[in-house]
C-alpha cells in the first residue's frame, strides 16, 4: 500500500446541525458578508458560533510577526468559531471569500439550549468532531502526499462536500486563491499552479482560471490516492 492511498478525503459536511429547526430552541442572528469582510478576528472576544448557510470563508492562524497559516475553507454546513470555546477570544481570523451567508448563534444562548434540547448538544459535538477530523486529514495529507497529490486530495474532497449538499462533484469554482489553496497544502502557489497544469494535461481535470470541470471524479480520486482503512481512521 503507498502512502498516497492511505490520505482520506475531506469528509463531507452533513446535513445534521439544521439550524431552522433548532429555531423554536435557539435564537439566532442572520449576517451577511461581502467578499473581503471579516466574520471575526485574532483576539475579538469570544460570544458566539457561526454556522455557514452560504459561500465560503477563510480561516486563518495569524503569527506575532504576521506570517499567516490558511487553516481552512469553511462552507455551507459548517461551523465555525468553536476553537475560541474556553479561551475567551478567537485565536484566528475568518474572512469571506465571496457573499457568504451567516448564521450567529450567541454562545450563552446555545449553552442553555443545550440543557433543554440534548440532541442540539450531540449535533454540536459531531460538527465539533467534523472539524478535528478535517485538521487530522489533512495532516497526513501533507505529511505523505506529493505537491500533485496534495492539490488532487483538495480538489477530491472539495467535490465530494459539494456533492454531500446536493450539488454537482463535476464543477467547482475555486473561491480562494492559488496563494491560499498554497498555504493551506504548505506549497508555493505556483507549485499549486503548476500541478493544476499538470492535471489538466492529464485530462484528469479542465482549468479555465477559477473554474475546475471534472470529467471523472474516479480518476480524480485515482490521482489523489485512493482512501483505505486506515485514511477512514484519520478523516
Amino acid at each position: 500500500m503507498k502512502l498516497a492511498d492511505t490520505v482520506a478525503p475531506i469528509r463531507p459536511a452533513t446535513a445534521a446541525f439544521d439550524v431552522d429547526a433548532l429555531a423554536p430552541h435557539l435564537p439566532t442572528t442572520r449576517r451577511r458578508l461581502r467578499t473581503g469582510q471579516h466574520l471575526y478576528r485574532a483576539g475579538q472576544a469570544f460570544h458566539a458560533l457561526y454556522f455557514v448557510h452560504a459561500g465560503f470563508l477563510r480561516t486563518s492562524l495569524v503569527a506575532d510577526d504576521g506570517r499567516e497559516q490558511v487553516t481552512g475553507f469553511p462552507m455551507r454546513g459548517d461551523l465555525v468559531g468553536c476553537d475560541a470555546i474556553g479561551a475567551g477570544a478567537h485565536i484566528g481570523d475568518a474572512i469571506a471569500l465571496d457573499t457568504c451567508e451567516i448564521v450567529e448563534l450567541a454562545y450563552p444562548a446555545v449553552l442553555d439550549a443545550c440543557r433543554g434540547v440534548p440532541a442540539l448538544h450531540g449535533m454540536l459535538a459531531e460538527a465539533m468532531g467534523a472539524e478535528l477530523r478535517r485538521d487530522r486529514a489533512r495532516l497526513l495529507a501533507l505529511a505523505t502526499l506529493s505537491a500533485e497529490q496534495r492539490v488532487a486530495w483538495f480538489l477530491r474532497g472539495l467535490a465530494r462536500r459539494q456533492r454531500a449538499l446536493g450539488y454537482s462533484a463535476h464543477h467547482l469554482c475555486l473561491r480562494m486563491s492559488r496563494v491560499d489553496i498554497g498555504n493551506y497544502l504548505a506549497l508555493k502557489h505556483e507549485t499549486v499552479t503548476r500541478a493544476l497544469s499538470h492535471l489538466d494535461a492529464d485530462g484528469v481535470i479542465a482549468v479555465e482560471r477559477r473554474e475546475v470541470r471534472i470529467p471523472c471524479v474516479e480518476r480524480l480520486d485515482a490521482a489523489a490516492g485512493a482512501g483505505a482503512a486506515v485514511a477512514s481512521r484519520a478523516a
